[in-house]
């Protein structure tokens, strides 16, 4: 297991920070109407990432998602920029802005999607695996899901084949409590979902959404019994989302007392408490940080801004791989 010391600490007090101010652009640019459809903000689950990444290797470690994807891809080393220029829907978007939020995707760092369909990733991600075994490559799949997803008869026949053919993948779901708008309590029988994993014998665990280090610990071990040849895991990691399920939504389901009481846990709020008690730098430090993040985004959104749409005609190259496709000889006839 690797050492966290103070370098790892304001990694992920910086990463964070920059991660929350991101998705607070986001949500800034969808209400001016430079970005359109849908968009669903990652705000409060900021830990997940922080940890998920430190224990992976991620030169040879996959991820999966489902459709609250823009931070996640940055956190395995996609540029910033090229995120929001996929939300812009511009030609240097990460699917040539073609995909929009819920599409995000990058073959360098091995991340696949960004996915639309509830647990429609689930299967996906164990295929990826399978693929991982089957040429012999020691990558490990990390398969993200939200607790809605976990009712999809996909999860099942995916958890079943996982642990029969001891997959190299970990399961993960972001247990933010509410399904679009619909509580676990109401949505579900089984009112810890990590229970669900001991229908297959396989090995799983509760964990703290709100502190990366516990997130390191549990991901860690789940990731080197899948890469040792042990099979999955499955983590149930308990968060908490502070905006809505997307742009559109009221939230009528829950209180803003609520919120704000979940906010007490806020993870980069616990992070900031740790280096300021432990001394390791200042406030005056931290906030230094702020100008950076900012300055950081607005270049961002300066690259979204300046490059050109998204070119309709290039849907048949980066669909189609062979050149030759039938579908596409019909069209150039046409």
């Amino acid at each position: 297991m690797k050492k966290i010391n103070n370098d790892i600490y304001l990694k992920w007090y910086k990463d964070m920070s920059f991660w929350r101010k991101f998705e607070d652009k986001c949500r800034s640019l969808y209400l001016k109407q430079k970005i359109r459809g849908f968009l669903h903000l990652y705000n409060g689950q900021e830990a997940i990432p922080a940890g998920l990444v430190h224990a992976m290797d991620l030169k040879k470690d996959k991820m999966i998602t489902a459709y609250r994807c823009h931070i996640l891809p940055i956190a395995m080393g996609v540029n910033p920029k090229n995120i929001i220029a996929e939300l812009f829907g511009k030609n240097t978007g990460t699917s040539c802005g073609m995909g929009g939020s819920m599409h995000i995707f990058s073959k360098k760092y091995r991340f696949y999607g960004g996915h639309g369909i509830v647990g429609g990733q689930i299967p996906l991600g164990a295929g990826i695996a399978f693929a991982d075994k089957y040429f012999y490559r020691d990558g490990v799949t990390i398969t993200i899901m939200g607790d809605g997803a976990v009712n999809q008869g996909s999860l099942h026949e995916t958890f079943n084949m996982a642990m029969i053919w001891k997959l190299p993948v970990v399961f993960i779901c972001e247990n933010n409590r509410y399904a679009m708008g619909t509580s676990v309590k109401r949505s579900s029988n089984i009112k810890n979902i990590y229970k669900i994993g001991f229908s297959y014998k396989m090995p799983s665990f509760c964990v703290d959404g709100m502190d990366p280090l516990k997130i390191y610990e549990h991901a860690y071990n789940a990731i080197s019994r899948a890469r040792n040849g042990n099979g999955p895991t499955f983590l149930d990691i308990l968060t908490y989302r502070y905006r809505g399920h997307s742009m559109s939504d009221a939230e009528t389901y829950r209180s803003k007392k609520e919120v704000n009481e979940s906010k007490n846990r806020d993870p980069i709020l616990l992070i900031k408490q740790y280096l300021l008690k432990t001394k390791i730098v200042t406030e005056k430090v931290l906030n230094s940080f702020q100008d950076e993040i900012n300055k950081k985004i607005n270049e961002c959104v300066k690259f979204a801004e300046l490059s050109y749409s998204a070119n309709v005609e290039k849907l048949y190259s980066v669909v189609y791989n062979q050149k030759d496709y039938p579908f596409l000889e019909k069209k150039r006839k046409k």
